[in-house]
This record gives structure tokens, sequence and C-alpha cells, in this order.
């Protein structure tokens, strides 16, 4: 008889990096990713496409970079994929699963997602309110409800923004600003920094008890040995040089599976994983074939310890985020990585970054650092704030000796034959993905249609009208 198609269960965080023990985290112990890791696998190198929401999930949900699928931005300023993709609650449904959504989907067309459950209870799962103990109870009740394999995908809101102290009793002990540090990538910690990241550490912590919650909903449906888990978070944290950068912070997450049958393999190293790597790897294990062309690739070989060629390079990007409020956030970035080097390419390298001044001048949040903290900085970390906030054309960082990027080696004679060697990769990917922005008058028209979007001051998000246009001149032969 035919083996039957694995459920999957696919779980998801917001912005948060590895700041869990799993990853050698020293503040927090986090048991059930710990747990989670230990009887499946873990990925040292595990990366979303882009460092925000909406892009980063388009990704997930559809195997494509957002170059590729449109989804340039976040949904609530109305970006969205330039025509409805193959999805994977599309392709799982139409195989015969029953397809569920616990919290957001933040991608556009919602039309391209069809979800026979979605469960967004804003008392229960949003940005002011985190039940992890419903969240899971309505996972579980939907784990059980039918004979037909299952796709759900559970979606937390720990940890973005605000960081929230305590929520329906969790963590049943807080951190306290004494006890935590604030991630080593900032380069910057301070006391106010600090009680930032105690209620950071407070979401990771609520946060792991929710998904070990979950996971022991798998078990009492009786399907955890019927069940593909995948975890991953959507993009780094939002401290400075995290979420919506191109840094490591913000680009490099905790990423892990447990796949039945195959043996654990705890933490491991030296496969360069990305998310889109998520849609092929959930396919095969329904035992479907993946749609094509596509530069995502099945885990399943590397979740069996099976010896495969894996992928010598790993690509991340930055697009935008938001035309308004201000600073509007467009400053496309592409980045590319091997075992060691990493080479950073900025495509509007004549003006600041705007994402750095959303964090130094404290615009919205309160997370970043500011021009005070960094003027006391040392010299090495002042100057990896002075290239954020004004980058060259390329920067270069050795991941092995740097891990968090505070020297810049593009311009050492001495590693000139690497920078050569991942600008010429990055332009090959560029060239084969069709990334649109690589034309410098497309982007040029993009910039435009994000000045129009910014007169409106917000005015774009809640009217019924407003659309972007760039999918006629970004991709002119969409269907």
């Amino acid at each position: 008889m035919p083996t039957k198609p694995l459920n999957i269960l696919l779980i998801t965080s917001e912005d948060n990096g590895l700041e869990l023990s799993v990853y050698g985290d020293p503040v927090i112990h986090t048991p059930n990713l710990d747990r989670l890791a230990a009887e499946g696998m873990g990925f040292r190198e595990g990366y979303i496409t882009q460092a925000v929401c909406s892009p980063s999930r388009a990704s997930i949900l559809t195997g494509l970079y957002p170059h590729e699928n449109g989804q340039l931005g976040l949904a609530t300023h109305r970006f969205s994929m330039h025509r409805s993709f193959p999805t994977l609650p599309g392709l799982l449904k139409r195989a015969g699963y029953r397809t569920g959504l616990v919290g957001k989907l933040h991608v556009l067309p919602e039309a391209a997602f069809p979800f026979d459950l979605w469960w967004n209870d804003p008392e229960r799962i949003s940005f002011q309110h985190r039940d992890v103990k419903t969240t899971a109870e309505v996972a579980g009740r939907f784990m059980r409800d039918g004979t037909a394999p299952f796709f759900l995908m559970v979606n937390y809101r720990d940890a973005h923004l605000p960081w929230l102290r305590q929520e329906f009793g969790l963590p049943a002990r807080p951190f306290e600003p004494g006890e935590v540090r604030v991630p080593p990538a900032v380069g910057i910690d301070t006391p106010r920094l600090r009680e930032q990241a105690a209620n950071y550490y407070n979401c990771l912590s609520r946060l792991d008890t929710g998904i070990g919650m979950l996971l022991e909903e798998l078990d009492r449906a009786g399907q955890r040995d019927h069940t593909l888990v995948i975890y991953l978070a959507d993009h780094g944290p939002q401290f400075s040089r995290g979420k919506a950068a191109a840094y490591e912070l913000a680009v490099k997450v905790p990423f892990m599976l447990r796949w039945p049958g195959a043996a654990p393999r705890g933490l491991v190293g030296g496969h360069l994983v990305s998310s889109v790597d998520i849609l092929p790897t959930v396919l095969d294990a329904a035992g479907l074939a993946a749609p094509g062309p596509a530069e995502g690739r099945s885990l399943r070989p590397l979740a069996f310890g099976e010896p495969v060629a894996w992928r010598s390079h790993l690509f991340c990007e930055w697009n935008t985020s938001h035309p308004h409020p201000l600073p509007s956030l467009l400053y496309p970035q592409r980045t590319v990585r091997d075992a060691r080097y990493k080479l950073i390419v900025t495509l509007l390298p004549d003006r600041n970054d705007p994402v750095e001044d959303y964090y130094t001048q404290q615009r919205l949040v309160k997370t970043g650092a500011s021009q005070v903290e960094i003027d006391a900085a040392d010299a090495s970390v002042r100057a990896a704030y002075r290239a954020w906030r004004r980058p060259a054309a390329e920067e270069l960082y050795d991941l092995v000796r740097d891990p968090y990027e505070f020297h810049d080696l593009s311009s050492s004679p001495d590693h000139a034959p690497v920078r050569q060697s991942l600008a010429s990769v990055l332009a090959d990917w560029q060239r084969r993905t069709g990334d649109p922005l690589a034309d410098r008058g497309k982007l040029e028209r993009l910039l435009d249609e994000d000045l129009q979007a910014q007169a409106l001051q917000g005015a774009h998000r809640s009217n019924p009208d407003f659309q972007w246009h760039y999918a006629n001149y970004l991709y002119p032969t969409t269907p």
C-alpha cells in the first residue's frame, strides 16, 4: 500500500534571531525549542530572504525571492505579489490536504492562499495580546478534525514589537534588565537598551512555552509520528542592524525541522539553508513535485544525513517595507555569502540608508541605539554605524573572524579576489532569477512611484482604490 503523505506543521515566530539556548545564548533557557532541535535538527546557517514580514512570508509560502514574486514590502501598505503564484496551501489543498492558518497571513493577494481554517482572533493572537495556550488549543482541534492529512501554519506574534513583559501569566517569572544582554551584533549594551532587551527575552520565553503547548497538542492528536514539523523566525529582531537591514542580525534566524523516521541530528552547521527551501521540502514530504524552475531545494537529504551536493552560496535581499510614515524604507540591497565571506551590494549608494535613521532617531520604536549611545561606543562600532548610515556600493565581511560584521573588507587589496568572485556570483543570481531592480531604469521608476505614495501621507493604507503599479513595469510579461 502507498505510504500516507505526512502532515505538515509549519511554525513561525516574528522578529527574533538566535537568542535561544539551543543556539548557545547565555541568557535564556528555551527547553521546548531545544528539544525540537535535539529530536530533529537545527541549522546553524538558516536564513530568510528579506528582513520584514510580508516579503519573508511570501518566500516561505511560494519558494520564490521577493523580487521574483513581487511582494517587495508590507501587505499593510498594499504591496502584493504581482500574480497568484502556486502556494503551499493551494498546492496541498489540491492534493487532498486540509489547510489551516493560525495567526497572520500578511501576504497579498489573499485569494492565492486557500485555507480551510483561518483563526486570527485579535483578543488572543495579535500585537497587543499573546495567548499561546488558546492558540495551541485551536491548533489542536484542527489537527484532530478530520482524517485527511493536514497542513497547518501557526504564526506567533512574539517577538514583534511591542515587547510585552507578561501576557496571560507568561512568562511566570519575567526577566529583569540586569539579567540580560543586548545582542552582540548591536555593538552597544546600555542600561536603556537592556530594559528593552529584557522584554524581548520575555517574548522569547513565552514563545518557547507556546511552541511546547503546540507540540503537546500534536502528541495528543496522535500525529507526532506522522507529521513533519518545521520552525523558523520570519526575520531577526528589531534592534539596530536587525530587522529591515541586510546584516546577519536581520537575516539569520533559528531554523529547525523534525522529520518522522529521520535519526535525531541536533544542531548542525555547514549547510546554507534558506526559507525558499521550505516549499520544496513540504511538497517532498507530501509526495508532490515542486513547481519549477526555482532556487529552493528539499531539506530531506539533510534531515536523513544523506550525502548530497548542497549549495555553495546563499542570497538575501532588501527592497522596502513602507513608503510612509517617513522615512520611506525603499533602499534595495542584495547579499551573497559562501562558507566564510559575505558581500552586500547597495543599489543606491549615492544616498543614506533610511532604515538606519528609523532606528537612530527613535522613529516609532525605542529599541534602536540612539546617536548619543553610538557616539559613546568603541571606534569599530562607530565605524560600523557610519557604514550602515551611508553604505559603500559594496561591503565585504569575514563571517568566521567577524560574525557581527564590524570590519568591512571591501577596500582590502588582499580580499579583492574574494569580493570580485562573490560579486560575479551575485550578478549571475540576479540574472537567473530575473531581478528587475538590477535594471537602473526600472529602479528609478519604482523610486518615482514610491515618492507619489509618500505624498499620500499614509492615506494609501485605507484607500480601497489605491494600488501599486510596479507590476506593469517591473514584470511586463506577467500573465
